[in-house]
Parts: structure tokens; C-alpha cells; sequence
């Protein structure tokens, strides 16, 4: 069964709605960010929406799970209507440590399979996402194994009693999110090395997954060096 990672974005003020939605649902809330919208003003304008400050929210999901929520989105939170929000899902390709993956599909329906590979990529994007403040551990372990460099954001963890019940770690407070582009013969050798040495044992917390890399643009130089 396919496993994704599913992305909701709206209007801080409907963070709420949304996130009633998806506890009614079983879908579990992960991590919530803030972001602001940058649409042009005639845009905006055709669209019922405005440059306010945004939710992101981040879950997983299965396929069947999805196929669910997406039908409540419409049904209960018109969720069509402009301006109202968007989610949108994206496959994953890896997860690392089993007790992560079980924390990560936990309520779902989810049996674990062969690791999928979208055919013809080259490229994976990894997510770490660790204590607040342990980025550069997450960055220093990453290129141990050969990752050049990374992007990070600020979220707040949520799903405090199931993080505590499987990673024995709380997620109820601020953490950094690292995003590293890597190519796939890197990928399990960078997240091999951020499990051990960022990982649970470790100060930083930290748990990885990766998702395909259809292309890229501007990598070239920096893998010839």
C-alpha cells in the first residue's frame, strides 16, 4: 500500500476546521508551520483569497486514507471553494527506523512493502525533522555521507501521546525541519547516518524520510565537485 505525505495549506484562521476534520477522520496531525501567502493582488483577488498568514500542515497517509479525508475536505469543508484551502499529497519512498514508521501510520491501515522508487529518478528529497536548535547535528551527520548542504524551517510538533508511546520523545514542542536534495545513490547512506547519529538517542531526535525527485536544476556543478 502506498504511503504519502499529505500537505495542507489555509488561512491561519481555518487551522481549526481543519485540524478538527482530520482528528475526526483519524488522520494524524504531525507538524504545523506558518507561512504567508505571495500570490499578485489581482490573483488573490480572482481567487477570494488574501497575502494573510498560512497554515502548513504536514500528516501521512496511506492511499485509502486519502481517498477519505479528501471526500470530507469537499463535502464538509468545501474545501473547492477558492480561497477556502488546498491539500495535496506526495509519495514517499522511504522511512527511517521501524518504530518511526509506526508512529508515523499509526490508525491506518498501512502494511509495509518492498521501498518504491519512482522509476527514473535520480534525485530524493530528505525531510529530517529534529529538536529545535539541533539542525547543524541533523546537517554535520548528513554530510558524514556525502549530503553537500540543506534548507531549514521552524514547525510546531504535535501528536504529543503517540510520540511519547512509540519514539519515547515528546513532539509537543518547536523543531527544525531540514530539507536535503540528494542524489538516490546517496540517500540511504545520508539517512543511515543522520539515524545514528541524530537520531532518538541522540539530543537532536531526529527522524528522516525521503520523497522522489521527478528533476532538478542547479546541482550539476555542485556533484561534479
Amino acid at each position: 500500500m502506498e504511503l504519502y505525505l499529505m500537505v495542507t495549506i489555509t488561512d491561519k484562521q481555518r487551522l481549526t476546521d481543519f485540524v478538527s476534520l482530520y482528528k475526526d477522520a483519524g488522520v494524524p496531525v504531525h507538524y504545523i508551520t506558518i507561512g504567508r501567502g505571495t500570490a499578485g493582488t489581482d490573483l488573490l483577488s480572482a481567487i477570494g483569497n488574501s497575502g494573510i498568514a498560512k497554515a502548513i500542515v504536514f500528516s501521512f497517509v496511506t492511499g485509502e486514507t486519502w481517498a477519505a479525508v479528501s471526500r470530507s475536505l469537499r463535502r464538509e469543508l468545501r474545501i473547492d471553494v477558492p480561497g477556502t484551502g488546498i491539500a495535496f499529497t506526495v509519495p514517499l519512498s522511504s522511512i527511517g527506523g521501524k518504530r518511526e514508521l509506526a508512529f508515523l501510520t499509526e490508525g491506518q491501515n498501512y502494511e509495509k512493502g518492498e521501498e518504491s522508487e519512482m522509476k527514473g529518478t535520480e534525485h530524493e528529497l530528505l525531510i529530517s525533522i529534529a529538536a529545535q536548535g539541533t539542525s547543524d547535528l541533523v546537517m554535520d551527520a548528513a554530510k558524514k555521507a556525502g549530503a553537500s548542504g540543506g534548507t531549514v524551517i521552524h514547525a510546531k510538533g504535535t501528536g504529543q501521546e503517540q510520540a511519547e508511546r512509540f519514539l519515547g520523545i515528546s513532539l509537543a514542542d518547536e523543531k527544525d525541519i531540514i530539507f536535503i536534495v540528494t542524489p538516490t545513490a546517496k540517500k540511504n547512506a545520508i539517512m543511515r547516518s543522520v539515524m545514528e547519529n541524530a537520531g532518538k538517542t541522540t539530543v537532536a531526535k531526529a527522524i528522516v524520510f525521503s520523497l522522489p525527485v521527478t528533476d532538478t536544476a542547479g546541482l550539476r556543478l555542485t556533484e561534479e565537485i
